[in-house]
């Protein structure tokens, strides 16, 4: 996988979460089991570069949230001969590194399908496979559900009729729809996790039975089938978005080989291949055009709404459509490698990886449900024995109480935050690689920009050419034969004004790029350096009627580019970056956020005093070194959340030293491997759409935690006391949860502004 996209994680990364359940076995998105607190398990993958080499794969069928890579890493890690499991829930995958002669793997898949999931073993060279929906009433627990509400309403019936034939009725259907959930509770015991939401139900059912409320027992199972389901639904809404992201590379494509066009599989198209994309065709690959001009649609790369033009030599993303002319593209790209490959790799990672406060919820956790066991014992055991309680009650409390010791709710509450709002980022074409990014930059207070291609169109225009010695066109074409062939934004500008005028720059050797510096090198036996004044003048001597002439330039607005020729200034470049189009509105957008704004430039004070002024940035700093711009960075983040936004390769270390960093879309690949967001759309909007959407996840995530522990604390007073009974003690797990993913999945809502936002970019 590209490493420009992979996520920022620490030793915990993973679905390393300390809650475990079983699911039923079978296909699909369904939640098979519920979530409860678990032993402490072995981390869980999140990268699959980190599991290449000595792993073998298993595709894992019935996995909906982070509990269920908790339940399978703890039951397969504990097995003799493994080293390391790692589960990835997003992509319904499980890594595992074993001493196979120790333990056969049919035996792993057979202890992950004992604990209700499916399992199967992935040749080393397959292609990971995406998940597959099923619709709810073909699953297991779907199954389960519906036969539980027919028994359940047939013992009603029957019981109104006939009492006695009822009451034994309620019996054999809490029984025969409780055995289900006792094996998994057992294959979960087993392999190391007791703690289970099914074990605390097949106990409560059991004691149910035997104390006489066999028609409790009966409710009880069937409210938490139906439970089941209702969360498999929500989750497999939360996924939806990551699948039809990748759903839109086609499974076919065609190719172009020596004259002959034929249809292949889209995964065998390789760098080279010249690829047809005809209108109305989504592109399978990512590459260059070749031969044609059309309006492609690239929203779901870059949230960009409007279409864009593509024709002969431009880029182009696997998934956009052509929509009014057909394409031949020159593939740069393998399938599993191509953009939205990458964009689904990182999301489903950044799902993966862990934020602080899910940690901290993954904690207590551990703790909550052995303690409300506990708890629900001595409720059942303590009244009767020292205070003269009947032991029917109290027991019936206790058993009520073993219902709500399951944190399903409060361990959900942040990955199902994070993972609707990676999704809707994602949509938006904003990636941040996990939910420690979201945390981050919900804290933030402060945004540096750098300037040249990030506040500006980075696409300068020479403005003022000024020679000491010989004419302008000499000086020109000097510069341009030592910038030919540079990617720097002013370079380019000199060529073109060097191309422009019809000059033939000299060939030029020994060139050298100084990082932050300029560049130098030798044309026809001279020493060249082209760079900013101060460091010109390092290099050479700067007469006084350049000096001034400099000055004039700088106080106009200009970037000055010095040419010196064997350590003598022999004029100078006066060159323009026009602030973006959007760059106001991205500014203010931030102001409205309350986040002060911040510009690091390597040019000229002036100049970057002109251009803050412009854009109304609180802070327009000029003339610093990359060593600079990271000096400032790190004060900021030591002071407060401060996220760096650039482009280039000089921005790296910045982005790199800041609390967040963000690249651009268009920025270079070491730009984009370096920080914690790339912005695909290359909007300076989707800035501030990024902080307000972390803002917008952490106030879900305590919302999903008062929602938990609120259920909660009400329904454990009001079972101790003897309010409630069993089955509202269900609809207190249960429903806590459903209402934790529903809130959650409000995030996978449009950001706010975003369509206001697209078709600002340049």
């Amino acid at each position: 996988m590209d490493k420009r996209l992979q996520p920022e994680t620490d030793s915990t990364a993973g679905q390393e979460h300390k809650h475990g359940h079983a699911h039923a076995h079978g296909d699909g998105h369904q939640h098979a089991g519920g979530c409860c607190a678990a032993d402490e398990a072995g981390p869980v993958a999140t990268d699959e570069a980190e599991v290449g080499d000595g792993y073998r794969r298993f595709r894992i069928s019935g996995m909906d949230c982070a509990s269920c890579a908790n339940t399978i890493s703890t039951a397969v890690g504990g097995m003799p001969g493994v080293r390391d499991v790692r589960v990835s829930v997003p992509r319904e995958m499980m890594f595992i590194a074993i001493d196979e002669a120790r333990t056969p793997l049919d035996r792993v898949g057979e202890r992950v399908k004992s604990l209700g999931y499916g399992a199967e073993l992935l040749a080393a060279d397959a292609p990971a496979p995406r998940p597959v929906a099923v619709a709810w009433w073909r699953t297991p627990k779907g199954l389960h559900a519906i036969v539980g509400g027919i028994a359940t309403a047939a013992a009603f019936v029957i019981n109104h009729i006939w009492p006695v034939a009822g009451h034994y009725l309620f019996i054999a259907a809490a029984v025969l729809l409780a055995l289900p959930i006792a094996r998994r509770a057992v294959a979960a015991a087993l392999a190391g996790a007791p703690f289970t939401i099914e074990m605390l139900m097949t106990v409560a059912v059991i004691g149910a039975v035997i104390i006489g409320e066999p028609a409790e027992a009966t409710v009880v199972v069937f409210l938490f089938a139906t439970g089941e389901v209702l969360e498999g639904y929500a989750a497999s809404r939360a996924r939806a978005g990551i699948e039809a992201l990748a759903s839109l590379v086609p499974d076919r494509a065609f190719i172009e080989e020596d004259g002959v066009v034929r249809e292949v599989a889209a995964a065998s198209i390789r760098p080279g291949h010249v690829v047809l994309a005809r209108p109305g065709d989504h592109v399978a690959a990512d590459g260059t055009v070749i031969e044609g001009r059309a309006h492609l649609d690239e929203a779901a790369i870059t949230g960009e709404s409007i279409p864009v033009s593509r024709g002969p030599g431009e880029k182009v993303f696997a998934g956009s459509v052509a929509i009014d002319a057909a394409l031949k593209i020159r593939a740069e790209k393998s399938a599993a490698d191509n953009t939205i490959a990458r964009m689904v790799a990182l999301v489903e990672e950044a799902q993966d990886a862990k934020a602080p406060a899910q940690r901290f919820i993954d904690s207590f956790s551990r703790i909550y449900t052995p303690l409300i066991a506990a708890l629900g014992l001595l409720v059942a055991i303590v009244p009767p024995l020292f205070l003269g309680g009947e032991w029917h009650t109290w027991i019936y409390r206790g058993l009520a109480l073993l219902l709500i010791g399951c944190p399903c709710a409060l361990v959900i509450s942040v990955p199902a935050a994070v993972a609707s709002a990676l999704a809707t980022a994602a949509r938006a074409g904003i990636l941040a690689k996990g939910g420690v990014i979201l945390e981050t930059l919900a804290k933030a207070e402060v945004v540096a920009f750098d300037k040249t291609g990030t506040l500006t169109r980075g696409r300068p225009a020479v403005t003022d050419v000024h020679a000491t010695d010989g004419t302008v066109e000499d000086l020109l074409a000097l510069a341009a034969a030592i910038e030919a062939g540079s990617s720097h934004p002013l370079a380019e500008a000199i060529v073109a004004e060097a191309q422009t005028r019809k000059l033939t720059p000299a060939p030029a050797s020994e060139i050298r790029a100084l990082a932050g510096r300029g560049v130098s090198g030798s044309v026809a036996g001279r020493t060249i350096f082209i760079g900013a004044p101060r460091f010109a003048a390092e290099e050479g001597t700067i007469g006084t009627a350049l000096t001034e002439k400099i000055a004039a330039f700088e106080q106009a607005g200009n970037t000055i580019a010095v040419v010196v020729a064997d350590k003598v200034g022999v004029g100078a470049i006066a060159l323009r970056d026009e602030p973006r189009d959007d760059a106001r509105a991205g500014i203010a957008a931030l102001k409205a956020l309350g986040v002060r704004t911040l510009m690091l430039s390597g040019d000229n004070p002036a100049t970057a005093a002109a251009i803050g002024r412009s854009l109304s940035i609180d802070d327009a700093r000029g003339g610093l070194l990359p060593a600079d711009k990271v000096d400032a960075i790190r004060k900021l983040s030591k002071e407060r959340g401060t996220v760096m936004v650039g482009d280039g390769i000089n921005d790296a270390a910045a982005l790199a030293a800041a609390s967040v960093g963000m690249a651009m879309g268009s920025g270079t690949g070491l730009a984009r491997e370096t920080a914690g967001v790339a912005l695909m759309g290359n909007r300076l909007a989707d800035v501030a759409r990024a902080i307000a959407l972390g803002r917008a996840t952490m106030a879900n995530i305590r919302q999903n935690v008062a929602i938990a522990l609120g259920l909660k604390a009400v329904f454990l007073v009001t079972t101790i006391l003897g309010i409630t009974g069993l089955w509202i003690a269900v609809f207190a797990d249960t429903g806590a949860t459903v209402l934790v993913t529903l809130n959650a999945m409000r995030l996978l809502l449009p950001p706010a502004g975003a369509a206001s936002g697209r078709g600002a970019s340049t």
